[in-house]
C-alpha cells in the first residue's frame, strides 16, 4: 500500500493558508491574538473554484454581505436576464481567475509525497504536457486508495489557496462552530 507522506504540523508545513488556518485556531483556543482579518462565511470551495476554474470562462465575484460565490458565468447570465443590481455593485469583492497553476503544483507535490517510486514515475509521466490533470486522474483511477487520497489532499489545499486570496484582501472565513 502506498501512502503519501503524513504533513508536518499547520505552520511547518508552510502550505497556503496554512498559517492563516493556525492563527485563527490560537486565537479561539486562547493560545494567540485574533488576527486582524475582517469574517466573513465564504465557501472556501466555491471561491477556490472560481479562483482554479478555467482561466478563459474564470473569475468571479463574492458577497461582502452574504459570502456568496458567483462564478464569471453566473454574472454574465444575471446581466442577460436583466436581474443585475448595480446599486448592490460595493457589496462585491472581485475574484481574479488565477488559472490551473497552483493545481498542476499540487499535483506535483502529491507525487513528491509518495513513496512508491514506480507509481511516482508513472504519475510524472501523466502530467508532462497538455492534457496533464485529466492523465493524471486516468493514472491515479488504477490505485482507487491513492485516488481518494489525492482527492483529500487535492480538496485541502484549494481550501488553503482560498483562505490565502482572502487573508490577502482582509478577510477571513469565521470558525466552524464546535461540534455538538
Amino acid at each position: 500500500m502506498v501512502r503519501p507522506r503524513p504533513p508536518a504540523g499547520r505552520r511547518e508545513r508552510g502550505w497556503d493558508g496554512d498559517v492563516e488556518l493556525a492563527d485563527s485556531l490560537d486565537a479561539r483556543l486562547g493560545r494567540g491574538p485574533v488576527p486582524m482579518l475582517r469574517p466573513l462565511r465564504v465557501d472556501l470551495e466555491e471561491l477556490a473554484g472560481v479562483l482554479e476554474g478555467d482561466p478563459a470562462r474564470g473569475g468571479g465575484r463574492f458577497h461582502l454581505r452574504t459570502g456568496q460565490v458567483w462564478p464569471q458565468s453566473a454574472i454574465e447570465y444575471a446581466q442577460e436576464a436583466g436581474e443585475e443590481d448595480e446599486e448592490d455593485e460595493k457589496q462585491w469583492l472581485w475574484v481574479q481567475n488565477e488559472g490551473p497553476r497552483a493545481g498542476y503544483r499540487d499535483m506535483q507535490l502529491f507525487i513528491d509525497m509518495l513513496d512508491d517510486p514506480g507509481r511516482a514515475d508513472r504519475l510524472t509521466v501523466a502530467v508532462a504536457g497538455r492534457g496533464a490533470f485529466r492523465r493524471f486522474k486516468d493514472t491515479l483511477a488504477r490505485w482507487p486508495d491513492l485516488l481518494d487520497r489525492w482527492y483529500a489532499f487535492s480538496d485541502d489545499r484549494q481550501r488553503g489557496h482560498a483562505r490565502a486570496w482572502l487573508a490577502a484582501a482582509g478577510y477571513t472565513p469565521p470558525p466552524a462552530p464546535p461540534a455538538p
